[in-house]
């Protein structure tokens, strides 16, 4: 097994098929097969099975490309610092799609400087959240349990080797457009959003009820448009009177004054927090961000 064969294997889960994965890597398709070959031979599993339509990665094969992202992320940070003499230190985080996580990000970056860090935040799915971190892509992940998808989510964070840390619980609020017929409710029922679209955020080939971004994801919705933008999904409330669930926590700075939270008649509480590996010491920069991230919790108090 070589460092060449898991940066292979890697590239080739990442693409989703083998032509693609070689014209990136700059080899022929038979060699690239053939390393992949000479790897699963060597590991004794098969890593992808194979078709016309592409390939997909098998149960033993996600396990291994976990350990292999490791591997490569470790090679990387070695090679930046002995090799690149690189000096920055790297800060990454996932998350659901939360303005306020953003506006937290943000903050923390003014506050590190740009000058000693590298820093990356991914606005991703649910389940991606906590591949992130337990890749090694990021250090945390923000996400959200409720009653409803709580066990089934620490299932999966105890799988991945992760803990979750709640951080506050809010209730849950319809977020829509300044200019939606409802926005100026005191408060609005499911039965009443009704004749509007509900827009919910694509997970992806993880698509489950309990991976869902937004509460009620059991409701037998009349009118429900799926987006994997937050943008779009932001465009969509303007253009079609529509509506999502959020913790309602808005923010202005980023998002303007166009939008509204209207608490929600049949609220739900939604305990926000993040997830990191087990037993790993949170970074300083760790640390600001988590600190900025607890400021939400006195605006909804």
């Amino acid at each position: 097994m070589t460092l060449q064969q898991l940066k292979y294997a890697l590239e080739i889960a990442d693409c989703g098929s083998m032509n693609e994965a070689a014209k990136r890597l700059f080899i022929s398709q038979p060699s690239l097969s053939e390393n992949m070959k000479e790897l699963e031979q060597e590991i004794g599993l098969q890593i992808f099975l194979r078709s016309n339509r592409g390939i997909v990665i098998t149960p033993e094969g996600e396990e291994f490309l976990g350990y292999a992202r490791q591997v490569n992320e470790q090679y990387g940070l070695l090679r930046a610092k002995y090799i690149e003499k690189q000096t920055k230190e790297k800060f990454s985080v996932s998350m659901q799609h939360y303005t306020f996580a953003v506006k937290a990000f943000v903050e923390t970056v003014k506050a590190a400087g740009m000058d000693r860090y590298e820093f990356a935040a991914h606005e991703t799915t649910t389940y991606d959240v906590m591949e992130n971190v337990k890749n090694f892509k990021s250090e945390l992940g923000v996400l959200y349990l409720n009653d409803f998808n709580e066990k089934v989510m620490m299932k999966i964070i105890r799988e991945k080797g992760l803990e979750f840390v709640e951080l506050f619980s809010c209730d849950t609020y319809v977020y829509l457009s300044a200019e939606h017929p409802l926005a100026d409710a005191e408060t609005i029922s499911m039965e009443e959003l009704d004749a509007y679209p509900c827009l919910s955020f694509d997970q992806g080939k993880n698509h489950s009820l309990y991976l869902a971004e937004e509460m009620k994801s059991t409701y037998d919705y009349k009118r429900l448009i799926k987006a994997n933008d937050r943008a779009t999904l932001l465009n969509l409330m303007i253009g079609l009177n529509a509506y999502t669930l959020c913790s309602g926590i808005i923010c202005e700075e980023l998002n303007g004054s166009d939008y509204r939270a209207v608490p929600l008649k049949e609220s739900e509480k939604m305990r926000i927090g993040y997830v990191k590996r087990k037993g790993a010491k949170i970074s300083h920069i760790g640390e600001i961000y988590i600190a900025e991230l607890e400021k939400y919790r006195m605006k909804i108090m």
